[in-house]
């Protein structure tokens, strides 16, 4: 009986679980809003960001595939405005480990490239200055995963690792970041396995 109820627990389980030879589709959708306050003027900062992929998972644990992400700023500073488009477009690898039928933890390492532009406006918008950067990205991102029905669930993470970097045109600026921020952010995504 005992060898019964361990075959059946590990049958779920590997059910409730992605499988070799899926399918998975994944992405996020985010704004967020920011306001700063300093003495003579204030900026308000509003950004969308939708970030989908498409993996394909030839082992148990690990999954494979594409990934692309684009995200519009706006930036209302007194007498101007900024609008930031950015672009990314690369691969990812996940490993995943399920602790029970129901929780899953993962961690997507992706690298590609990415592209941004800057459109300044000044004058009430009657005038502006452009801005083209391109450069490269990587990070390593833990999420948890916790499956709803059949393959199909929510991602959780609080932040993760990266390095970016951005060169821009006409004597513009270059520049490289290394970002830490563990409890810093939050965010929730999608994914299905087919």
């Amino acid at each position: 009986m005992k060898k019964f109820l361990v075959i059946a627990a590990l049958a779920i389980c590997s059910f409730a679980n992605a499988q070799k030879g899926t399918i998975l589709v994944a992405g996020n959708i985010g704004y967020t809003s920011e306001k700063s306050e300093y003495q003579f003027s204030e900026e308000k900062t509003s950004t969308f960001t939708f970030s989908p992929k498409v993996g394909y998972q030839f082992n148990n644990n690990w999954t494979v595939g594409g990934e692309i992400s684009a995200s519009s700023s706006d930036v209302d500073v007194v007498g101007s405005n900024r609008k930031d488009n950015n672009f990314r477009i690369g691969a990812f690898v996940r490993y995943s480990v399920p602790l029970s039928q129901t929780f899953s933890v993962f961690a997507d390492m992706g690298a590609g490239f990415q592209s941004e532009k800057n459109k300044i406006y000044a004058n009430n918008g009657k005038s502006y200055v452009k801005y083209k950067g391109d450069g490269t990205y990587i990070g390593v991102t833990p999420a948890l995963f916790i499956n709803m029905k059949k393959g199909f669930g929510l991602n959780f993470n609080i932040g993760g690792l990266g390095y970016e970097t951005l060169s821009f045109d006409n004597n513009g600026e270059d520049y490289s970041k290394f970002f830490f921020n563990f409890g810093q952010t939050f965010n929730i995504g999608v994914s299905k396995n087919f």
